[in-house]
């Protein structure tokens, strides 16, 4: 690292985003339009908070604060464990129980919203140097917006947390203070709040900031023996009865302590043994992640080496509850992958980590339980010790491999494709990034649906309509389907037995088929089943449909739910898992057709194209035999299906295989900055 650099600050004092000509106008617009959706999100998160009973927000805010509050008493602070700071923090925030609790609790959410802003300002303005225009100008709006979404900074607004502020104070002693001494004391400040911040003292004392790292020591030792001297109760029931906080803020073996003493707690160790594998697997994680941090300082990436050197700290603290994991969003400005369409990946696994819960990313199934208990602690133990970043003289850090794209083919009729710039892509996308894109939006369609459940008589009404409308047409097969069907117990064993498993397991047979062999046709068909599925969620919204099933009067024979009880408005326990209504259109019809497009288009013979193709015949006779469709909820399947390939052909123009028939050429994708 340059000498100048050395001399500056602590880790290297932030000098400037230099920008040496104007931004296009174009980018002003994004520019500030990302900053208008930083300020919706601000605008949602007090909201929220504010919609909230009182007595449910601010809850750890409220125990040092009010007539009645642990700071006001002459007990200990840790009376209750609700309060989880250090001894220094409660000393520095005992004045401000003299101030009025309603005033203090709007200062509080205001305040802490200036702290992300100005956390995400510094954050932006720190990226390795040298940064693009685009990214210059893009990355802060960027970075305040999903703080705003994460979920430690949504929790510490709802709970009244301090923990935003020690990552603050790191950021600003590493990149916006200058002379390593003041530095170090705003690192040694936030230690005092947060006492695994030390951890930062070692990685000054590395890279040559000697100065900044005795500075760091000294603050933190001066802060604690100020609180041990003003508080020498609670000094000594912290730091000796409750070990750094175990204990404080919950069981240390609750979820929302991601840090490796939970985790080893949450699996079933106790004792001598638990400990000493704690400290054991805490020192491994410490010097691999400084090793690794300070490579990156060396090589100028110094707000890479803050972020894996924070994430050492979550892993190796006694507790590190959901409002203390800011470190783990912050590795995101880390390069991972030689190729362009890899770098994605890391960025888009821990914005999905830090924002979303657990429930979203993997299946409830037992056998994932542990990974779903400790995604966060495993995303920060990945960034600390093993996630392979790339150095700024690698070869593929500015110039990452570029994306094979097909020639456009513009439709002579039409003007297709409506948004060029969506070109077909070649390539194989990353499987993990593809896994977890259908793992979250499955996720949210399932939390769509059952929320658009409609009321039941409002459903009932739907389904005489359709009644009606099909007698009126001439299709009411339904009732002498389903009494065919449930006369016949083999027919009913095979259509139950095809309507309970296949509906899941073809769609992703076809696609993980497509992936392997046929990538280009994988995108086409993955975002035709995408376009098609969320026109079914309008669906599901607009015309709560009752399916034969639960239609009361009409003679209908669940075949694969057993005899309805319609005494009971919720039909029994299907109702929690699902929205019984979700009838029009039929998506269970839809994907089948879907997967039998696909088959018919892609596939080598035509006996592969005529089985495809039964696949839909079976569905449809399985939903109306089983009573669960209409005849005319497969139509409407059939039309968002329909909806679902035009909207793909009409934005991206046709197939890349069609377009690979020309000449196929790489074009090369910006890299990324």
């Amino acid at each position: 690292m340059a000498d100048a650099e050395r001399s500056s600050g602590p880790v290297g004092a932030f000098s400037g985003t230099a920008v040496t000509a104007s931004p296009r106008p174009g980018l002003h617009a994004a520019r500030l339009g990302l900053w208008l959706i930083a300020g919706v999100l601000a605008i949602r998160q007090v909201t929220a908070l504010l919609a909230t009973p009182p007595a449910e927000r601010l809850t750890v805010l409220e125990t040092w604060v009010g007539p009645n509050g642990v700071l006001h008493v002459k007990g200990s602070l840790y009376d209750s464990t609700r309060f989880t700071g250090t001894p220094f923090g409660g000393l520095v925030l005992k004045p401000l129980t003299k101030a009025a609790e309603d005033a203090l609790g709007w200062g509080w959410i205001f305040g802490t919203l200036l702290l992300v802003a100005a956390l995400g300002l510094i954050a932006a303005r720190a990226l390795p140097q040298p940064v693009g225009r685009r990214t210059a100008l893009l990355a802060a709006p960027v970075a305040v917006s999903l703080l705003m979404l994460s979920l430690p900074v949504r929790n510490a607004l709802y709970l009244g947390q301090t923990s935003i502020i020690p990552v603050l104070l790191v950021l600003l002693g590493c990149f916006a203070v200058r002379g390593q001494r003041a530095g170090g004391a705003l690192i040694g400040l936030a230690a005092a709040l947060q006492p695994t911040m030390l951890l930062f003292a070692p990685l000054l004392w590395r890279t040559e900031r000697r100065r900044a790292a005795a500075s760091t020591g000294l603050t933190f030792a001066a802060c604690t023996a100020l609180a041990w001297a003003a508080l020498p109760h609670d000094s000594h029931t912290y730091w000796v009865h409750h070990m750094a906080g175990v204990g404080l803020g919950g069981r240390a073996d609750a979820l929302g302590n991601q840090s490796l003493h939970g985790a080893l707690l949450r699996s079933g160790l106790t004792g001598p043994l638990e400990i000493a594998l704690f400290l054991a697997l805490g020192a491994a994680v410490v010097a691999l992640a400084l090793r690794r941090a300070v490579a990156y300082a060396r090589d100028g990436q110094l707000l890479l080496a803050v972020a894996v050197t924070g994430c050492a700290a979550i892993a190796v603290s006694p507790t590190a509850w959901q409002h203390q994991l800011l470190w783990v969003l912050i590795t995101v400005v880390g390069r991972v992958g030689r190729r362009a369409a890899d770098r994605p990946l890391w960025p888009v696994a821990v914005i999905a980590v830090m924002t979303l819960p657990t429930k979203a990313l993997l299946p409830p199934t037992a056998l994932l339980d542990p990974l779903r208990d400790n995604v966060v602690l495993l995303a920060a133990l990945a960034a600390a010790t093993c996630v392979p970043f790339l150095s700024r003289t690698a070869e593929h850090y500015r110039h990452p491999v570029p994306t094979r794209y097909a020639d456009p083919v513009p439709d002579r009729r039409w003007r297709v494709p409506l948004v060029p710039a969506l070109r077909r892509v070649l390539t194989r996308p990353s499987l993990l990034l593809e896994l977890l894109l259908i793992r979250v939006t499955y996720a949210a369609y399932s939390q769509v649906r059952l929320v658009a459940a409609g009321d039941r008589a409002t459903a009932e009404r739907h389904g005489h309509q359709i009644h009606s409308l099909e007698r009126a047409l001439h299709l009411d097969v339904e009732h002498w389907v389903n009494h065919t069907v449930a006369a016949t117990p083999w027919l009913n064993h095979f259509l139950s037995f095809y309507y309970e498993t296949f509906h899941f397991i073809v769609p992703l047979a076809v696609l993980g088929v497509l992936y392997v062999r046929r990538p280009a046709d994988y995108r086409w068909a993955r975002t035709a089943l995408g376009f098609a599925t969320l026109i079914g969620l309008l669906g599901f919204w607009l015309y709560p449909l009752a399916p034969p099933r639960l239609m009361p009067g009409l003679g209908f024979v669940d075949t694969v739910h057993g005899v309805q009880d319609f005494a009971r408005p919720d039909y029994g326990a299907m109702t929690a898992v699902t929205n019984q209504y979700a009838a029009m259109p039929s998506l269970h019809f839809g994907w089948a057709l879907f997967c039998g497009v696909v088959i018919a288009v892609v596939a080598p013979r035509r006996w592969m194209k005529a089985l495809g193709l039964l696949h839909p015949l079976f569905t449809v006779t399985a939903i109306v035999g089983t009573a669960n469709h209409w005849v005319l909820d497969a139509v409407g399947g059939a039309t968002v299906v329909g909806l679902g390939f035009a909207l793909t052909y009409l934005l991206q123009g046709p197939r890349a295989v069609e377009a690979g028939r020309v000449t196929r050429k790489a074009v090369p994708e910006p890299a990324v900055r």
